[in-house]
């Protein structure tokens, strides 16, 4: 079993999308009429997040924003280095910890009250 898709009900819609795109390396694309603001944002020819604007909440009584965390797998130290890179030059906080236990480091963004973002790796020298 693998993830199909992360929802995220959000009030910053392009940030959000600026962020799973310029950062994360996520593309935008297609998405169906549904009628409400959002992005369909792809990993490879799987929309991995779904971002839907939180105006479409305020009809229903939901709260916004409303997720816990989507975690992505990064599986070499390259790529690793590359979203470091890309986290610092657009100047985004992130939190780093090591899984007890486990031979592998997580990396935390707060994209916005509600709504985290976790990558996970494997700790250097690891072979898992």
């Amino acid at each position: 079993m693998n993830l199909d898709h992360a929802t995220i009900f959000t009030a910053h819609l392009d940030a959000a999308r600026r962020f799973f795109c310029d950062v994360v390396g996520l593309t935008e694309g297609e998405r169906p009429p549904f009628g409400v603001p959002g992005y369909w944002l792809y990993a490879q020819e799987r929309a991995a997040i779904h971002l839907v604007g939180s105006a479409a909440l305020g009809q229903a009584g939901c709260v916004s924003p409303r997720i816990d965390h989507a975690a992505f797998r990064v599986e070499n130290h390259a790529e690793w280095e590359a979203l470091l890179e890309r986290l610092r030059t657009h100047a985004i906080a992130y939190r780093l910890a090591e899984v007890p236990l486990s031979r592998e480091l997580q990396l935390f963004v707060n994209l916005e009250p509600g709504v985290v973002v976790e990558f996970v790796t494997a700790l250097p020298g690891s072979h898992s």
